[in-house]
């Protein structure tokens, strides 16, 4: 557990990709089997340790502490796992803690029930250190927030194997936590795992944004173009009777989706958008397809309220046949012919967009035909399938950003490196009468400022707090003294949800207007305009 807490800690401490992966893979290099399977499992998700929840734990450390001065502890520290490992009264001596194996310590919480889980997490939280315990409480919680995302733990183990990440993703499905036939040829022991798991996810190939001189080096006739729709990426994988949905990481999301596995009664690797309405009329917004979003299970109403429907992109295989290798032309003629033998209720084709020049395009990008459309795609004609961003072959070229001037309302601590910081901010735009207008609440904001107007932001929230609520602040916000946001958005849908009747897509802060009086940032009618 001691190699763990570690690795964690410096994951949390190194912002920089490279080095997150060094890290990994020294840590893969030192760590024996399974602790090293078990350590990759828990940082790609793939670790469940059912017996212990965040409430179970809050009741076991207010067994040993004040209940007030924990919920103080907690409002400051920001972050569940670091104020436990903090406040749990271990030995007094660090040095006095005894090592627990990662393995020991996951296969004690695995065999515990319901009822003796908790106490057999306070026995392990006992003997350990401070490091430790943060660690223990990462892995049963299973909120690492360590910037370390699935695709780079597999990129980590390939670049520990000297094989490519590719042959990790397609590999991946089939195998199980601690991963030793993985760790055995990826060191040598034994050769490569067999592909036996039926319906795997195929690694997408993903598109570069059009920046300034890119079209200048591309001709239009050797390209064609798609609308980009705001869905999720999924690929619709059927084989030998299994029937898979994956996100364009290679998430198995099937389990919310299970109108749409129904459907899937063919032999083939679909690529596409999936998105909520009904075809051939209606496509919904993303806000209709979060209803559907991240459940393990989807009640029957919902499935009926929002019924889901895949856009295909491409095909990758076909019956028996890799089809990748096929220039998308090619590929694109399987497509429209098997598109047409699927249930029509459920799957339908991406249409290409005729085109003479990139100015028409442009045009055209800038006024699409349906609101749920934010751009287009770009793809060329001989490119065949391949996994990963190679630049050229594809281009995503999304529509400009919306642009609105909103309040500083409320603030929240951060996680992680940003605990310290008042880091997510929630905005409002005006409303009601000239004479007595009030900020009603848009959207919420943590990514799009630099580290300086971080430390700008949270010393004006501390500068300007008026009350309290547990870790967020509300900040003094009225028509003569506020902060006003410029927000970038990529769309904006109605909402039952939001007392405003709106919620917008992807908000970001892209700048801070220190120089605009509040009273002069947007109403709720400029955000109303917009929909309508």
């Amino acid at each position: 557990m001691k190699a763990f807490a570690e690795l964690l800690d410096r994951l949390v401490l190194t912002p920089s990709r490279n080095g997150k992966l060094r890290l990994l893979v020294d840590y893969f290099r030192a760590t024996p089997d399974p602790d090293r399977g078990l350590a990759l499992a828990a940082v790609t998700g793939d670790l469940d340790i059912p017996s212990v929840k965040p409430a179970m734990l809050r009741a076991l450390v207010m067994e040993r502490m004040d209940p007030v001065l924990f919920a103080y502890s907690y409002d400051y520290v920001g972050d569940l796992a670091e104020t436990v490992s903090l406040v749990w009264p271990g030995p007094e001596d660090e040095t006095e803690g005894i090592s627990v194996r990662l393995s020991d310590a996951v296969a004690q919480l695995r065999s515990a029930g319901r009822a003796d889980g908790p106490a057999i997490l306070a026995r392990l939280l006992d003997r350990m250190t401070i490091s430790e315990r943060f660690a223990t409480i990462k892995l049963v919680t299973g909120g690492l927030r360590i910037g370390v995302s699935a695709r780079l733990a597999k990129q980590a183990l390939a670049d520990f194997g000297g094989v490519d990440v590719v042959e990790i993703e397609e590999l991946w499905h089939g195998l199980k936590p601690p991963y030793r036939e993985l760790f055995d040829w990826l060191t040598g022991k034994a050769g490569k795992p067999e592909l036996s798991a039926a319906a795997p996810f195929r690694p997408v190939m993903l598109s570069n944004p059009v920046q300034d001189g890119d079209l200048e080096k591309i001709a239009p006739p050797d390209y064609a173009a798609e609308w980009k729709w705001d869905g999720i990426r999924v690929q619709a994988v059927a084989e030998r009777g299994v029937r898979r949905l994956y996100s364009r990481t290679g998430d198995d999301i099937s389990g919310a989706f299970p109108d749409l596995l129904e459907a899937m009664d063919f032999e083939a690797a679909l690529d596409g958008e999936l998105l909520v309405g009904r075809l051939p009329e209606h496509t919904g917004t993303f806000s209709d397809l979060q209803q559907r979003l991240n459940r393990k299970t989807v009640p029957a109403k919902i499935v009926q309220q929002y019924p889901v429907f895949v856009r295909c992109y491409d095909i990758l295989q076909e019956g028996k046949e890799d089809v990748r290798p096929l220039p998308f032309i090619e590929r694109r003629k399987r497509l429209e012919a098997f598109v047409g033998t699927l249930d029509p209720s459920r799957f339908d084709l991406s249409p290409v967009v005729p085109f003479d020049d990139w100015a028409e395009l442009d045009a055209m990008r800038h006024e699409p035909p349906h609101p749920i459309i934010e751009g287009v795609m770009l793809k060329r004609l001989d490119s065949s399938y391949v996994p990963g961003r190679p630049k050229g072959p594809w281009f995503k070229w999304k529509r400009d950003p919306h642009v609105v001037d909103a309040v500083l309302m409320y603030a929240q601590r951060g996680h992680g490196k940003r605990s310290s910081f008042y880091s997510d901010f929630t905005f409002g735009v005006w409303s009601g009468p000239d004479d007595a207008p009030e900020l009603v609440p848009v959207g919420k904001a943590y990514f799009g400022f630099t580290d300086e107007e971080l430390r700008q932001l949270d010393k004006y929230v501390r500068d300007n707090t008026i009350e309290r609520f547990g870790p967020v602040r509300s900040v003094r916000a009225e028509p003569r003294h506020g902060l006003v946001l410029e927000i970038a958005f990529e769309g904006l849908a109605r909402s039952k949800r939001h007392r405003s009747g709106v919620a917008m897509r992807f908000p970001r802060i892209s700048r801070l207007r220190w120089d605009k009086p509040a009273n002069e940032a947007d109403r709720i009618e400029t955000l109303q305009a917009l929909l309508d």
